[in-house]
């Protein structure tokens, strides 16, 4: 197809989308909803792997002590805690120190506490290991050592939650995919029927193009362009709309239970441009079902 062509064909596909404002606005802005939800996912996702591979460049493990411990039992624990290569206590909590972090990490609610009779919380030591990417110890024969102490009531440490989360990150990009596709398959039909709208705006000036010549090609490029650029539209704006929310929020610490977890990260440039590209496929593609409803592709 001609090159001096194409200034008509953009030229006809600015004239359609104004020529039917109220469909393509309402067809736009349903297609940024859903970008929206996409990529308010894609960016939870991003920050959640981001807090896992931090935490995992970091390892730690909590000692908790059995109620009514006494001294020299807990000293034997401690001893052996400085005896592993590289381990080092960060420090011992009480268990009314326990009681006391706890009521701080709640803040307001922490009257919830008030009607407790007895102290719950264990006694424990939180210990970090220098040297976590080297460690060549067999995480799992010192747990089974400390938990077989006298005092000692349970040992976790933080690859066990990694091991953890790591499976649910898993079965989050799985939910992620599905609500994806989704979400992909409803923008499609959004674009398709936005499109057929206008045909059904325009056939007559259609018939009238058919009749002195015009090629089924020359008819559809404007409408294809016109779901491309809806699509690279919903795409921009949706992209613009995640970036005043990432700048409004990234000024604060997220927090759970007033303790700071991590700092809020933006899509990489590549999942943005890929959210562009994607939207206006799914612009072009809409557009494409649409017109081959009405022409012999």
């Amino acid at each position: 197809m001609r090159l001096r062509l194409w200034p008509y064909f953009f030229k006809q596909a600015l004239m359609n989308i104004m020529g039917n404002r109220t469909v393509h606005v309402i067809g736009l802005g349903t297609m940024v909803v859903s970008l929206l939800i996409f990529g308010t996912f894609l960016i939870l996702f991003v920050n959640l792997d981001s807090w896992i591979q931090g935490w995992g460049r970091s390892l730690s493990a909590s000692i908790y002590l059995q109620d009514g411990v006494n001294e020299a039992d807990r000293d034997k624990v401690a001893d052996f805690i400085r005896d592993i290569p590289g381990a080092q206590i960060k420090r011992f909590i009480s268990k009314e120190g326990a009681l006391r972090d706890l009521r701080k990490a709640l803040g307001s609610e922490s009257g919830l506490l008030d009607g407790l009779s007895d102290n719950p919380l264990p006694a424990s030591f939180e210990l970090v290991f220098e040297d976590a990417d080297g460690q060549a110890r067999d995480l799992q024969d010192i747990k089974r050592e400390l938990e077989g102490m006298e005092g000692v009531g349970e040992v976790q440490y933080s690859e066990e939650w990694l091991k953890r989360i790591e499976g649910l990150m898993s079965l989050v990009g799985l939910v992620g995919f599905i609500i994806g596709g989704l979400l992909c398959l409803g923008v499609l039909f959004i674009v398709t029927n936005t499109i057929k709208l206008t045909i059904y705006a325009r056939r007559d000036e259609i018939e009238i193009l058919k009749l002195v010549g015009a090629t089924d090609r020359f008819v559809k490029v404007p409408f294809l362009l016109e779901g491309a650029i809806q699509g690279m539209f919903a795409g921009l704006i949706a992209l613009l709309i995640l970036f005043s929310g990432y700048l409004l929020l990234s000024a604060k610490k997220i927090q759970f239970f007033g303790v700071a977890l991590f700092d809020l990260l933006f899509l990489p440039r590549e999942y943005a441009f890929a959210i562009i590209l994607m939207s206006l496929g799914l612009g072009l593609v809409g557009s494409f079902i649409a017109v081959g409803r009405f022409f012999e592709i």
